[in-house]
């Protein structure tokens, strides 16, 4: 008999004791990111929907229409449903009440159930656990039988068993939980971000009431939301600053195989898209299937109305899909019961049967709208057809930014200062306001892979403009023109020839309008490199600090007044030279190089998407046409300016 070999350990003493095996909910807090998304202030928030998404499940079922969601001083927060109550009998395999699974266990749900719930916001069931596991302490209520039970949690272990407490009147789940200063970067709530995400879903779950209230102020501040018309009050409050083309959003809704169907629409006279897809209640901000299908019908429908009323005989053309969306705002909301998701954040939709069902019912359900409605469609092919005519003249214009290959056939910016490696990878462009500055820049690079592109004055404000005026204004065909990956339908971003976009303008009131129209017009033209993460904003220091041959920049009032101070204290003569920078032509190409361009020292932001539905509202409201919610944004965020320049 041959001898049994010895474990091959080798040398480096990698066997089978050197793997960790991470048990109950161990792995969560070991690697919380892949949970969450992040230990920062989108994973904190993050605790906040996994709980809330429970009883939206709840109500998604017809068991709940009240969901209250509480910020208590400390921070933690209480999150309770008049549902059905987390099941508290003991589980027939596991031996442990079903509260106990759900809250300890990950994959353990009812979910999975399909008996339990049609369908699930949740995309793999670990929320509550996850929760649990990420929280200081967790204390669950449930009220169900007609008695009160309650368990505690510490770090996800249990402190204290099921226990009933008291009589129920009724039923419902009551969740509190305090995030672990141990995981969390901050543990600090954002009012805004709660209440925008509870909002959105009473939205989409029309009837459903949603409480926030907040304790951390000496006079705690609440707010429901109730919103019995669903999409149709959605969309109504999403265009409440437009013109509408029509007085009423047209919405439809129905079931096909087991997937619902729900989607409002509502045209105006601007001339951006604004078309937000969900399933299950999820932002489905990638697109999907869903989207597909719903794109299609739409280009068809409205074709096929304008042929039927003479339309476009005159015009020798049919309507793309731009055309059809120009002006359009859409909430459209699926709800499947087993979505398949894709994509890298895993809100793609990827079900092939939904394409086919939605194009379905889009079909049948706007024609018949349209056919019934001939004011509204006439509106609507009016509006599309002006938009056909743009865009044969903004074919011309985008004729000069458009290239073939590398800078090819494209009028390139005499005033672009490139660099000499060609990985995009390696290379970025500072999009920086007026020349000036722009000198100083160009002086003080790296020139192997910084490239500069100076702008004069303030680009056109893309929010009022069509595309074929967009493309001809030369400062933002300069800017397309360089980056190199073509914008709209001609957009590829494997083609982009930087994968930093940085916009450093002037730290005033003019620079910051002006860095507000740049992140105007790659919202609305080119919001894929947002999505790639690709566009940065710089931070230039507001004030030099200096005392001799030392020196120091400051980045906010309270850094200048603590290096003054140090500066004050310290030995030495002279006294200490204070400079407030009001542009950056004031900055030497050294000092500008070393504060806001060198990547070991400098400080800059990259530019992320959240919530396309709040973006796109901010963007209305700073730079849309209507003034009064213009008016009222600024009333209501005076009060929060630190350092104004008049």
């Amino acid at each position: 008999m041959a001898d049994t070999p010895a474990p091959a350990t080798g040398s480096t003493g990698y066997g089978a004791d050197s793997i960790t095996v991470l048990k109950g909910l161990e792995a969560v807090r070991k690697r919380p990111g892949m949970y969450i998304g992040s230990t920062g202030e989108n994973g904190l928030h993050h605790l906040v929907y996994e709980v809330v998404d429970n009883s939206i499940d709840e109500a998604l079922a017809g068991h709940c229409d009240r969901i209250e969601v509480t910020i208590h001083r400390d921070n933690s927060i209480t999150v309770s449903d008049n549902g059905r109550g987390i099941p508290v009998d003991l589980h027939p395999t596991e031996g442990l009440p079903g509260v106990e699974l759900a809250l300890t266990v990950l994959h353990a749900g009812g979910k999975f159930d399909k008996n339990s719930y049609k369908v699930s916001g949740g995309l793999h069931g670990v929320g509550v656990s996850v929760v649990n596991a990420l929280s200081e302490q967790l204390t669950v209520t449930v009220d169900r039988a007609g008695a009160r039970h309650q368990m505690t949690f510490v770090r996800g272990h249990t402190t204290q068993k099921l226990t009933v407490i008291g009589i129920a009147a009724g039923t419902g789940t009551t969740v509190h939980f305090k995030p672990d200063p141990e995981i969390f970067n901050t543990l600090e709530y954002s009012w805004t971000t709660l209440s925008d995400r509870l909002r959105q879903l009473a939205f989409l779950n029309g009837g459903i009431t949603i409480v926030l209230t907040d304790e951390r102020e000496e006079t705690p501040k609440a707010e429901t939301f109730l919103y019995k018309g669903g999409l149709v009050e959605f969309v109504t409050w999403l265009t409440r600053t437009k013109r509408n083309l029509h007085p009423k959003p047209v919405h439809f809704s129905a079931t096909r195989d087991d997937v619902d169907v729900d989607c409002a629409l509502q045209w105006e006279d601007g001339y951006n898209e604004n078309t937000f897809t969900f399933v299950n209640n999820i932002n489905t901000h990638e697109g999907g299937t869903h989207l597909t299908g719903f794109r299609s019908a739409l280009t068809r429908t409205i074709n096929e109305v304008a042929k039927k009323s003479n339309a476009l005989k005159k015009e020798g053309f049919t309507l793309s899909g731009d055309d059809a969306r120009e002006g359009m705002t859409c909430v459209l909301h699926v709800k499947v019961r087993e979505p398949q998701f894709e994509g890298q954040t895993k809100t793609k939709l990827g079900n092939s049967e939904v394409e086919g069902i939605v194009r379905a019912i889009v079909n049948e359900h706007l024609g018949q709208f349209l056919d019934e409605n001939p004011a509204v469609g006439r509106a609507i092919i009016e509006k599309a057809v002006s938009a056909a005519r743009a865009r044969e003249a903004a074919r011309k214009a985008r004729d000069l930014v458009r290239k073939k290959t590398g800078l090819e056939n494209a009028v390139l910016p005499g005033k672009l200062a490139d660099c000499s490696l060609e990985d995009p990878a390696l290379c970025e462009i500072y999009l920086v306001e007026g020349d000036s500055a722009g000198g100083s820049a160009k002086m003080g690079r790296n020139r192997s892979f910084q490239a500069i592109l100076p702008l004069r004055g303030k680009i056109l404000n893309v929010e009022r403009a069509r595309i074929d005026k967009i493309l001809g204004n030369e400062e933002i065909r300069s800017i397309i023109t360089a980056i190199g990956c073509g914008v709209r339908e001609d957009f590829k971003l494997a083609e982009a020839r930087y994968h930093k976009i940085i916009l450093m303008t002037d730290a005033d009131v003019d620079g910051a309008h002006i860095r507000t129209l740049l992140l105007t017009f790659f919202f609305r033209q080119m919001p894929e490199l947002i999505e790639a993460g690709y566009i940065y904003i710089a931070q230039p220091p507001l004030y030099r600090v200096a005392k001799g041959k030392e020196e120091y920049y400051a980045y906010n009032e309270e850094e200048r007044s603590a290096f003054s101070k140090r500066l004050a204290e310290g030995s030495g003569k002279g006294s200490v030279n204070l400079q407030r920078y009001k542009g950056l032509g004031e900055m030497n190409p050294d000092q500008l190089w070393k504060t806001t361009m060198d990547p070991d020292t400098r400080t800059v932001m990259r530019v992320t998407l959240q919530d396309a539905v709040e973006a796109s509202k901010l963007f209305d409201e700073l730079m849309g046409d209507n003034v009064e919610p213009r008016r009222q944004f600024i009333e209501a965020n005076a009060k929060y300016v630190s350092v104004l320049d008049v």
